[in-house]
């Protein structure tokens, strides 16, 4: 990840200008749950993740749309087509864990810290603005999750 300093100072104004447009999220409403133990967990990223067959994720769409990653895929599939220059993938490129800990949920699932793993993760390109576009896709992508019987997500923003 790119830190501020090593920006051009064009660079650095414009993603400090953008605290300024962000949205008021307020505060949380915390709830009590099931331990995790009992729960079905999925993943969720802006890390531009999908399956090797997928399209990939561009500039030129509405920004909002996602892809669906199975449970079942294996490291050697994913593909990530992240479209920020600012992006050090290297990480990602020596273990996908790193932004995508779907080896790492399935470890906790085998040793009974959580209950199971998801059968589908999601994944957004994280690079687009701004973020309120997204709203509708999120409660397009909740009713996917409680189809799954997922109740905790990994959110892994990239």
């Amino acid at each position: 990840m790119v830190r501020l300093a090593d920006l051009l100072e064009i660079e650095r104004a414009h993603h400090l200008e953008r605290l300024h447009v962000m949205p008021e999220m307020g505060a949380p409403t915390l709830v009590a749950g099931v331990s995790l133990s009992k729960r079905r967990v999925a993943i969720v990223t802006t890390a531009g993740m999908h399956v090797r067959s997928d399209i990939p994720f561009n500039t030129t769409g509405s920004g909002t749309d996602y892809r669906v990653i199975p449970g079942d895929v294996a490291s050697a599939d994913l593909v990530m087509s992240h479209v920020s220059v600012n992006f050090d993938r290297s990480g990602f490129q020596s273990d996908a864990n790193v932004v995508f800990p779907l080896e790492r949920l399935k470890e906790l699932a085998e040793q009974k810290y959580i209950g199971s793993v998801a059968r589908f993760h999601y994944s957004f390109m994280g690079a687009i603005w701004p973020i309120t576009k997204y709203e509708a896709k999120a409660r397009e992508l909740a009713a996917l999750l409680r189809a799954d019987g997922v109740d905790a997500v990994v959110l892994s923003p990239v």
